[in-house]
């Protein structure tokens, strides 16, 4: 299977198809024609976009906020629209990694295909028979794409206020409201 690589992609960002509780989350990158979506759980992008976050953080701290690394996301590279259509999945994500690049100021992000295999591809190394998503973003495009993301996250359903678990528009079991307290 292929690198799919973007260098400084016009858009990069994940997104969700579908209804609140039974949505598909993608992460897909966008330079001119060429449209990439790979799958991935609601839980990893929760957890690419904390990580972004705090490796940004990061980069400011050691930097001594000489990096050009904002520390918000710039109003002008927010992303509110649709995945653009017709979304296509390449893969499904299993293992992903972030860098970050000093010479270029840009943040690497590799999605990797999930495989069968219990020995995962090192990151970075390509495997034939993995297919890979490799994105370079700037730390601003970085910062857009996690706030966008924990958007897209927090936009399901909303928590039951006694237990916090999601409420279904079918009904919900409360677990406190079974004599279950913990």
């Amino acid at each position: 299977m292929p690198v799919i690589s973007y260098d400084l992609p016009e858009r990069f960002v994940a997104g969700a198809v579908g209804r609140p509780g039974d949505r598909a989350f993608y992460l897909q990158a966008r330079s001119g024609r060429r449209v990439t979506s790979v799958g991935l759980e609601k839980f990893q992008v929760t957890l690419l976009a904390e990580r972004l976050e705090e490796l940004l953080d990061e980069v400011l701290r050691r930097s001594g906020g000489d990096a050009d690394v904002p520390a918000v996301a710039p109003s002008e590279l927010k992303d509110d629209g649709p995945l653009d259509q017709p979304v296509e999945e390449e893969f499904k994500v299993g293992t992903m990694a972030l860098a970050w690049d000093p010479d270029d100021e840009q943040v690497v992000i590799e999605a990797q295909e999930v495989t069968e295999s219990d020995e995962e591809p090192e990151v970075g190394e390509d495997d034939p028979a993995v297919a890979v998503l490799r994105v370079r973003i700037s730390a601003a495009q970085a910062r857009a794409f996690a706030e966008r993301a924990l958007q897209v996250v927090a936009a399901g359903r909303p928590p039951c206020p006694l237990c916090g678990l999601p409420l279904d528009s079918e009904g919900h079991v409360c677990p406190r409201q079974n004599g279950y307290l913990g």
